[in-house]
């Protein structure tokens, strides 16, 4: 708020009005007036008629007028909507199941919870033949029928970049099949699963493309021809963003550590991909938490390499593994995420590697229970500030000594302030 500033009063016949009254005072002894005996007050007001006057309505100022045409009011202005509010914590859900039943089962986890709200749903394409991989309708139909139910849901998809994705076929095989791809055999597939994702209102999918390419487990790995790899992915997404009404968002996600191959060197640059992730789960056995954080390519590695590159992180699976149930994992690994805030991610909730469709880890279901229960995206609230007091004017204190004179309002007003007399006088006079 701008400062105040004082207006300086012209003294008129009203000051001598006044001192011709302060003199009169001066009969009783001596005063301390006019800037020696006067309390000053900052700005009187006037003093306040007898009746309060009823204070004029507010008026809307009009426009101004334009030659030619008659004034009219203004429009008033467009008030601005609130902005929501911030995500307290990461979008989080699980992998329940591929099908429908993975869909149902969102709520009955949510329950489990206490009625924790799962944002994400997360279901994986088949890989064992290019008509699975082009996403068959009424395969996703549930699935997009769950994210559309609520603006702030996310749909999750990984998608294989080659057929026979698990049969495991030799590097040579999959080196040739790469180059394929490179060169655009296989466009027609991924355009056919993007205009079907389009066409069932979930255009904003997830898409974990090629997931865990730096290991040995999936046909479209990346370790027999990374150069090939790159371009694969960079032509799959281009021709899947080249539909019309997409807003795929496409996560590169690699597993935690080196595994056969860095992860690093099958990135395929900032141009193609929105988010980096990492499957991160509890192993090798008796690796501790700490361990893998700090080993290379791990955690941190992650959290550091996404940053660098202006990305968002994800952890599309994580959970159990070699280590059984281990509680110290599931505590730290949810600290982890809610101190790195990932766009999402999503427990890998079977037998060995979940808590809630599995009984073989009691100890780390509490956990997750106890962590996760209730838990929403409100923002905490926050505490309630006590109002503090209008400030008041303090009352006018007299100098030691000194005895206030009544001279009316509107003799203090012209004055500044009160008159005193000193009431020691008579001793001073001796």
């Amino acid at each position: 708020m701008a400062a105040q500033h004082r207006r300086v009063r012209p003294c008129r016949l009203a000051c001598l009005a006044a001192t011709v009254v302060a003199s009169a005072a001066l009969a009783t002894g001596p005063v301390f007036a006019l800037g020696l005996g006067v309390t000053a007050t900052p700005d009187l007001p006037a003093p306040a008629p007898t009746t309060p006057a009823t204070p004029a309505p507010p008026t809307t100022p009009a426009s101004p007028a334009v030659p030619g045409t008659s004034a009219s009011p203004a429009a008033p202005a467009t008030p601005q909507s609130p902005k929501p509010p911030a995500k307290q914590f990461p979008a989080f859900g699980a992998y329940l199941h591929y099908g429908e039943r993975g869909v149902a089962r969102i709520a009955q986890l949510s329950r489990w919870l206490d009625g924790a709200e799962l944002r994400v749903g997360h279901t994986y394409l088949p890989g064992d033949r290019w008509s699975n991989i082009e996403g068959a309708p009424d395969f996703l139909e549930a699935w997009a029928d769950w994210r559309n139910a609520e603006d702030d849901r996310m749909f999750v998809l990984n998608v294989p970049m080659l057929e026979r994705n698990e049969e495991g076929l030799s590097d040579a095989t999959v080196r040739a099949l790469l180059r394929r791809g490179a060169a655009g055999q296989f466009d027609h597939h991924f355009r056919a699963l993007a205009e079907r994702l389009v066409a069932l209102k979930a255009p904003d999918t997830v898409i974990v493309l090629g997931w865990e390419m730096n290991g040995i487990t999936y046909t479209h790995r990346c370790g027999p021809d990374p150069r090939a790899w790159k371009r694969y992915w960079n032509r799959i997404v281009t021709t899947m963003r080249s539909v019309p009404g997409q807003e795929f968002r496409f996560d590169f996600t690699p597993t935690r550590g080196r595994d056969a191959i860095p992860w690093t060197q099958c990135y395929p640059g900032d141009d193609t991909v929105d988010i980096i992730g990492m499957d991160a789960y509890d192993q090798p056995a008796g690796l501790s938490f700490d361990k893998q954080v700090k080993e290379p390519y791990g955690l941190q590695d992650h959290v550091e390499f996404a940053k660098a590159h202006g990305k968002q992180i994800s952890y599309p699976e994580w959970g159990l593994f070699r280590n059984g149930d281990n509680p110290e994992y599931m505590r730290r690994m949810l600290a982890w995420m809610d101190e790195h805030k990932p766009l999402y991610n999503t427990l890998t909730d079977y037998c060995p590697h979940g808590v809630w469709q599995c009984d073989d880890n009691p100890k780390s279901a509490a956990v997750y229970r106890t962590l996760l229960s209730g838990r929403t995206d409100a923002p905490a609230p926050q505490p309630t500030q006590p109002t503090p007091p209008a400030p008041t004017t303090p009352p006018e204190t007299p100098p030691a000594h000194c005895s206030p004179l009544d001279l009316g309002d509107w003799v203090e007003y012209w004055l500044g302030g009160k008159l005193c007399t000193r009431f020691d006088w008579w001793s001073r006079a001796r």
